[in-house]
């Protein structure tokens, strides 16, 4: 990639592009640059007024970043189950936050208290999969649930089970991530 905020800048651009195409304004963003094209895997945040707007994403660099970060713009926009179909009127009210995800990196533990040594608050995001149960909270929830024991009990409530779930075959994946912030880009 050509220069951290750079590429900052152009994934928002395609993100927010995305949406707006979506909600019938034609917007241009840059598509060109060769690492668009290389297999990546992102998220896609909204917020409105500092609230969750929505945010759907990709675990696993499994389609070109370009194609991955549109997709998740749109999804992110219009198919979060949390919330409505984003609407013209609040496009503009809306900020876009980009992250860009390093591979999925699997941790092999003893137990829950061993697992959880491998995790480092406010850097690593975490994978929880457990048979159909899955969740994952990016870097950034640390920043609303900055005790380890409460990030994980949360992770898996939203996977569906109760906060002080384990079982010898639960898998637990870490991850870091690269974020741009359309608030932070313009600042």
């Amino acid at each position: 990639m050509n220069g951290n905020r750079v590429s900052g800048e152009i994934l928002l651009a395609i993100a927010r592009a995305a949406i707006a195409r979506e909600l019938g304004r034609e917007t241009r963003a840059p598509e060109d640059a060769q690492w668009l094209f290389e297999p990546g895997a992102t998220f896609v945040t909204l917020r409105k007024e500092e609230l969750l707007r929505g945010c759907i994403g990709t675990l696993e660099a499994r389609r070109p970043l370009l194609q991955d970060v549109k997709a998740n713009a749109v999804s992110a926009a219009f198919k979060d189950p949390r919330f409505p179909p984003l609407v013209l009127d609040e496009l503009d009210a809306t900020h876009v936050e980009v992250s860009l995800l390093s591979p999925l990196e699997l941790i092999s533990f003893e137990n829950e208290q061993h697992a959880l040594s491998h995790v480092e608050p406010g850097l690593h995001g975490v994978s929880f999969e457990y048979g159909w149960h899955k969740s994952t909270f990016l870097p950034q929830v640390w920043e609303e649930l900055p005790d380890l024991h409460e990030f994980m009990g949360h992770l898996k409530q939203k996977a569906g089970l109760p906060p002080d779930f384990w079982d010898p075959e639960v898998k637990l994946s870490r991850y870091t991530v690269s974020k741009w912030s359309e608030s932070s880009v313009r600042s």
